[in-house]
């Protein structure tokens, strides 16, 4: 996958010194920590802080139960609404979410209660034996799920416990989705992504399928005609294209796969580390590709994005992180031109200086250059058409680049349903994909009972 990089010298860092830049974002409470943080929660009545939780979780509860030394039962409250509560609680942006909610963020403090920290304290520290929750009497019913990532997996322990069999079709050699694939090594350290996913895995009644892609050996009509509902957790699998000539060049490739083989390199010291790079985006990704290549050894990282700050999708927070680890952020400038040498390998970029005209954004004609050794696109993932190639799934109704769902996650082609990313544009965040999971379940378990009361 990183064939274009081949020529790129390795990290000169040795894997041992190199996995030390890669632990925990944030360390841990310890007990002492979550007994005092959890004091202080004023248990509100109306709490803010879960109502604005996109996954339902009884936010006050739980860190009442942390507070009353019961760990366990802080789990199962987290765990009941959102089983990626570990991952959540990791990479969840929570800084414009709960604690951005929090009352304690509105008074004199001006520090909100450490919730993402509790919320990890709890699933940490739980100490189940085995799966905390019962599969319902069987359906008699099976669900095929078409994606092992947060929103498939999600959708699949929940029609488990309900009662139903689920086969999930999955690509890759792990399940996990963006959380094995996609996030920054130092949000999701070591296995804790696998962890997570067998977890879920043990409360029986999911069976995962791997090698299975969508419109290469796995056919939606097929699907269809031998399942009795089927959930499309696709994601977006295919990058955006910057559009401009020389993009396919040695040296410039798209960050989510650099960032997939350096969640799964088991040497990092054997990994390409450009002395100069520049990373093109303004989200999560683009700031986890950036830290992350500085902290492998690159020398220069360049952080471009066509609009300003406050326009970027990562939030404050991870501006913050990206400029704790000395990524230089240059912002109103939009890529113009690939700079080539002369063997067609990446030697920089040409950009033009942009602006505002009447709320639209504008070149000013200005233009400049940066030197880089290789060139990062993080500028958003798209539907891989491919996966909807075959004559029933191009029936399914599209709303640009996503699939068209109701409030219930249902297409428009019976027993067939979708949600996470592949669904209308949200902000793309793994708690949003595990409630999508959720309530998609929910759904096709309804309509399930109701096609047997009816029969």
């Amino acid at each position: 996958m990183l064939d274009s990089l081949n020529y790129i010298p390795h990290a000169s860092a040795s894997n041992a010194e190199l996995a030390t830049h890669f632990t925990d974002l944030m360390p841990p409470l310890n007990a002492r920590q979550a007994a005092i943080e959890s004091a202080r929660c004023l248990y509100c009545y109306d709490a803010p802080c879960t109502r604005i939780c996109p996954s339902d979780i009884d936010v006050a509860s739980f860190i009442r139960n942390i507070h009353d030394r019961n760990v366990d039962g802080a789990a199962i409250g987290i765990l009941k609404q959102n089983i990626f509560g570990g991952s959540c609680a990791r990479v969840c942006p929570t800084e414009i979410l709960c604690e951005d909610a929090c009352v304690r963020n509105h008074d004199a403090e001006g520090q909100p209660v450490k919730i993402a920290l509790l919320q990890r304290y709890a699933l940490d520290n739980m100490s189940f034996t085995e799966q905390p929750f019962q599969r319902a009497r069987s359906t008699g019913k099976t669900v095929a799920v078409v994606g092992a990532g947060p929103a498939g997996l999600s959708c699949a322990h929940r029609l488990a416990m309900l009662g139903n069999d689920v086969v999930v079709f999955e690509a890759q050699e792990k399940a996990g989705g963006l959380n094995e694939y996609g996030i920054a090594k130092y949000k999701l350290t070591e296995d804790f992504a696998q962890r997570e996913v067998n977890f879920l895995l043990s409360i029986g009644g999911i069976e995962v399928r791997h090698g299975q892609r969508l419109g290469d050996n796995l056919h939606l009509k097929d699907l269809h005609a031998n399942y009795d509902a089927v959930f499309l957790g696709l994601g977006l699998g295919a990058s955006r294209k910057l559009g401009l000539t020389g993009e396919e060049a040695a040296g410039l490739l798209a960050a989510v796969d650099y960032i997939a083989e350096l969640r799964q390199a088991r040497d990092l010291a054997a990994l390409p580390v450009p002395k100069r790079a520049i990373v093109i985006g303004a989200g999560n990704t683009a700031i986890d590709m950036a830290v992350q290549i500085g902290r492998l050894g690159a020398e220069e990282v360049t952080l471009v994005y066509r609009r300003g700050f406050d326009a970027m999708t990562a939030t404050h927070h991870e501006q913050d992180i990206a400029k704790a680890n000395q990524v230089r952020m240059v912002t109103w400038a939009q890529p113009l031109a690939v700079l080539l040498d002369g063997f067609g390998r990446v030697r920089g970029m040409r950009f033009e200086k942009t602006r505002l005209d009447g709320g639209r954004l504008a070149g000013t004609g200005e233009t400049f250059e940066i030197a880089a050794d290789a060139i990062f696109k993080a500028i958003g993932q798209t539907m891989d058409d491919g996966s909807l190639a075959d004559p029933l799934a191009t029936l399914l109704q599209r709303d640009g680049d996503r699939i068209h769902v109701d409030e219930h996650f249902r297409t428009v082609l019976p027993g067939i349903y979708a949600g996470g990313d592949c669904v209308a544009p949200g902000q793309d965040l793994t708690v949003q994909a595990v409630q999508h999971g959720k309530l998609a379940a929910m759904a096709i378990h309804a309509d399930i009972l109701m096609k047997l009361e009816a029969a």
